[in-house]
This record gives structure tokens, sequence and C-alpha cells, in this order.
């Protein structure tokens, strides 16, 4: 399987916590032009195609249809556009599907305002509904995010976007808890870090996972909840270690055990022929990162290195992973500290190669 990843670094104003390789302009013609160029230098074929950013709404169902139009995509692959809801209106999302979007994902963070303008958000809450009713009459499939540990943030209001979210048509859910990145404005806003509370964002964490699974979600990945069979293929193939190919600036390829990544520079990569890229580790794939990769997953990782599953199953014995013959899976509660849990693991898989 391999997967077509397209960044495009573009926003109308950034975030407060974000610390992505983006922008906020327009995205500029000879940018769709350098992503044609370069996808037809690749010259491959792909199962899932998928546009990140930024904000890849900022584009034209044109330009996004002349995209699409260069690659070779295999019959019956999972194409998703990731979505601002105040970029899209009707006419936008009906000209995205007939380009060849199949999935859209919108950026919703929450449905309380005050979140929402504490964020940098540009839209409300009633708008991310809108837009996910009006995504509903084009697409079947239709994720939003959510952000958890906010700051100032408390049960009741995140009761209340998980309601708005169940009401809803979305067939995944993606629930990512706040991180503060270093550079970001978040990380120099010292009101707001004093609101961060590291015991009620896990809390926040167990109760969305607890409702999102009681209302027929299944929790397939750490931050991911998904209705059966509308798990994101893309993001699956990265977790399962297969190959995928990035276009733009700030983009990560792995290909034929290589990983590689293209500078976070727009103009070299709208005036390179070819993009540059800048390898990062000749041999990815380890089975140490495979199994980091496989953790991340509800289907967790299976092994016959005895132990391995023998202290696994010390945090199996404290309630932190489940153990089904050589197949070892964090739970909810493992999940809350799975760096720290894979990182033991990993020590004991150095220490027999």
């Amino acid at each position: 399987m391999l997967g077509l990843y397209i960044h495009i670094p573009f926003c109308r104003q950034k975030c407060i916590y974000c610390d992505f390789y983006s922008m906020p302009r327009r995205v500029p013609d000879g940018y769709v032009d350098a992503v044609i160029r370069n996808i037809k230098a690749y010259g491959r074929r792909y199962d899932t195609v998928f546009f990140g950013g930024g904000t890849p709404s900022l584009m034209s169902p044109r330009q996004i249809g002349d995209i699409l139009s260069a690659a070779d995509i295999s019959v019956g692959a999972e194409i998703t556009m990731e979505a601002n809801p105040e970029t899209v209106d009707a006419a936008s999302l009906a000209g995205y599907r007939d380009a060849g979007i199949g999935r859209i994902s919108f950026g919703v963070q929450s449905f309380d305002d005050e979140e929402l303008r504490m964020l940098g958000r540009i839209h409300d809450a009633d708008t991310a509904v809108r837009a996910i009713d009006t995504a509903s009459r084009y697409f079947d499939d239709i994720s939003a995010d959510i952000m958890l540990g906010l700051p100032r943030s408390d049960e009741t209001k995140l009761r209340s976007t998980l309601d708005t979210l169940l009401s809803l048509p979305l067939t995944h859910i993606s629930a990512y808890m706040l991180k503060v990145e270093d550079g970001t404005p978040l990380s120099r806003r010292k009101d707001l870090l004093d609101c961060i509370d590291e015991d009620m964002t896990a809390d926040m964490y167990e109760l969305t996972a607890d409702t999102l699974i009681h209302h027929g979600y299944r929790h397939y990945e750490i931050s991911n909840f998904a209705l059966p069979g509308h798990e994101c293929r893309h993001n699956l193939n990265y977790w399962r270690c297969g190959e995928y190919i990035g276009i733009g600036p700030a983009a990560y390829s792995c290909t034929g055990g290589v990983r590689s990544h293209v500078p976070s520079d727009t103009e070299l990569f709208m005036s390179s022929p070819v993009q540059v890229c800048i390898t990062d580790d000749d041999a990815a794939c380890s089975e140490e990162e495979r199994m980091m990769l496989a953790l991340r997953l509800s289907e967790g990782y299976e092994t016959e290195d005895t132990a391995l599953l023998d202290r696994a199953g010390v945090f199996a014995s404290r309630g932190l992973m489940t153990i089904c013959g050589g197949r070892m899976a964090l739970t909810t509660a493992g999940m809350l500290v799975s760096n720290e849990i894979i990182a033991e693991l990993m020590c004991v898989m150095k220490a027999r190669s």
C-alpha cells in the first residue's frame, strides 16, 4: 500500500497552539503547479491521498481537481481533505466531491465559542455545525477533530462538545490532547498555561473515550475513533509502517526503508524542478519502530519475544495493557501513558538485539 500526502501550508490565520509549517496567505497558482510537477516526477500509483495543512480548503475545487488528475490513483482509493468550517459552503463542498474528494475532515477543536476564541479559531460553533451538516449532503465519510485539556475548560464544556459531536452525521472523530509546543504563541501565554491541568486532561480523555465507545465508535488508535469500517486508511498506513510519499515543504516520505523530509521553504519548493528531499533515516521501519507504531493501535503488536511479553505482563497487571496469545495492546488507561510504556518495552527489545 502506498499513500500520498500533500501539504498545503497556507491558512487565513495561525492558531495560538500550532507549530506546523504554515503561513497566513492565499494559495498561489505556482504552488499547485509545483505539486503537480512533483506528482508526475514520482510517477507512482497511490492507494490513499491526503490533503493536509495548513488549510487545504483554501484551495478551489478546480485546484484540487487539477492535482488529483495528475496522480495515478487506484480504484477505490481513499481521498481525504482537511477543511476548516468557515472556508466551505454548499458550492465548494459539491465541487470538492466532483473533483474526487471522498472523505472530509473538519478542524473543529471545540463547540464552545469561548474556547474557540481563546484558541484563535475563526469559526464559531454554529458555523462548524452548519459546515458538517452541509457536508453530509455530499460526503458519506466525515471526520471532526476536537482538542482536550484546553485552558479554562471543564467537564461541562467537554460534555456539551461531545453531545454536539454525537448529534452530527460523523463517521470519524479525532480527540487530541493539547500539547504546548515551544515557540508558539500559547507557550508564551502564562495566563493560559497556568490553567492547563494534566490530571483533568487525563480525566477528559477517559470521559471522551468512554462516551464515544458507548455510542458505537471504535477506539482504534490513541486519538482516533471511528464507526466500524470508517477508520482512516491513510493514517492506518502510517501506523502499520507502510510506505508513503509526501509532497510540499515540511512533508515527510518513507519508501524503501528510507525516511526523508522536504525543507520547510515554500519558495524553494515552488522554484525547484523536483522537490529537495533530505534523508533522516536510511534504516527506517526497524522492529522497534514497528512496535512503537503498532501500540498506538487497538490491534496492538504481535510478538514471540518472551522477555517482551513478560514485561508487558507487568503493565497488564496494572490495567495498562492486554495480552492475548502473543499480541499485546494498550488499554485506554495505558494509552494515557503510552510514551513511558513504549520506552520501557523498547529497552527490552534493544537489550536482546
